[in-house]
């Protein structure tokens, strides 16, 4: 019944896009080839565990469960192939009992859409990848630090922190605190960047845009530090109010601003790298309920191997995908002195994180 509702919803959710005249998503691209050497390697590191526990589970005699797990990017990005990496662990570590039915590019919805839906019950989404400060308003409130500007230095110090006693903290947050929902991994999608339908060659040119931004706090103070006026635009809207003009610009990682084809209509990117994409796969309580010890033990494993292949991928995706905008004609532009930018941040960061103050301070240790 699952995947009948998931396909009657993906459709109703298609034409609506439709018929309000946006950007209706790519169909669900085949799974990009990560290099030769990484699946090599991450084969080679898990094939003994697969296949071990594979076959305890396809002993155990567990029910047959199909979980619904949403993307609202496309499955060639860095985190959709990290999404089908996960979902083809999880159904061979759980021996073929967990089928996961990976509905991408947005077909249910925005995250926070997706979110919803998850919190109100039901079953009808049961997983999904979302970016970690999605999840402030959903019990998740260590997460927020995740996208305070400026806080990670480079991938490795996100990495730190993401391989830490601290992250799973962080990622049973929101069961802990009733919100119905608990994180199973952690990833990334590389550093985010502004995307603009007129050249910026550094952060005096952004003053007086208006720049797209989800209904989210820390990103409304950082792009009112910056000079610039934070408009809230739906995510499967944006091509469209690019394209019209209801705004001058957004943020995006790379790999996604490039899938969700958006240099069709806002050519120049600035690499500013304000915040890193931290991103989490949570899963409901009601689901993880339903569930096996045997299956919540393939679960945990899957996300633990996705984590890996996770940051194996990404900083070589991302490379290859700027030299591909490059080539194409991208304008892009380097920040070789990023701190005016930190300046132009500083109030929001010092508001947002005094709460919290000495928990902030361990991540930034982390570097």
């Amino acid at each position: 019944m699952r995947k009948v509702f998931s396909a009657a919803l993906a459709a109703t959710m298609m034409l609506s896009l439709t018929a309000c005249g946006l950007k209706s998503p790519e169909p669900a691209a085949t799974t990009a080839a990560p290099a030769e050497a990484t699946t090599e390697a991450t084969t080679a590191a898990a094939a003994g565990e697969t296949t071990t526990a594979a076959a305890d589970n396809a002993a155990s005699g567990d029910p047959a469960v199909t979980l619904i797990y949403a993307e609202v990017n496309p499955l060639d990005t860095i985190v959709g192939q990290t999404d089908s990496f996960f979902k083809e662990k999880v159904e061979e570590l759980s021996g073929g009992s967990i089928t996961i039915d990976l509905q991408a590019s947005g077909v249910l919805g925005s995250e926070n859409d997706v979110l919803d839906t998850m919190l109100g019950g039901g079953g009808t989404i049961d997983m999904s990848r979302i970016s970690a400060f999605a999840l402030t308003s959903y019990g998740g409130e260590k997460s927020m630090l995740l996208s305070i500007p400026y806080t990670f230095v480079s991938r490795e110090h996100f990495w730190n922190f993401a391989t830490s006693d601290l992250a799973a903290e962080f990622l049973i947050e929101p069961h802990e605190n009733g919100a119905g929902v608990r994180g199973i991994f952690y990833g990334e999608e590389g550093f985010r960047h502004f995307f603009t339908k007129n050249p910026v060659n550094g952060l005096e040119d952004l003053k007086g845009m208006k720049l797209r931004v989800s209904n989210d706090p820390i990103m409304n103070g950082m792009v009112e530090g910056l000079g610039a006026s934070p408009t809230v635009v739906a995510f499967g809207e944006l091509y469209s109010a690019l394209q019209t003009g209801v705004v001058d610009g957004a943020e995006q990682p790379i790999a996604n601003y490039k899938s969700n084809a958006f240099p069709e209509v806002a050519n120049n990117l600035i690499l500013d790298g304000h915040t890193l994409g931290a991103i989490q796969v949570v899963i409901t309580d009601e689901a993880w309920d339903g569930l096996t010890e045997n299956q919540q033990n393939a679960i945990m494993e899957a996300g633990k191997l996705a984590s890996e292949y996770n940051r194996q991928i990404s900083e070589e995706a991302e490379n290859k995908v700027l030299e591909e905008l490059k080539a194409a004609g991208c304008n892009v532009v380097e920040v070789t002195d990023k701190a005016p930018w930190q300046e132009a941040c500083k109030k929001v960061v010092e508001d947002n994180t005094a709460s919290q103050a000495e928990l902030y301070q361990k991540i930034v240790d982390m570097q």
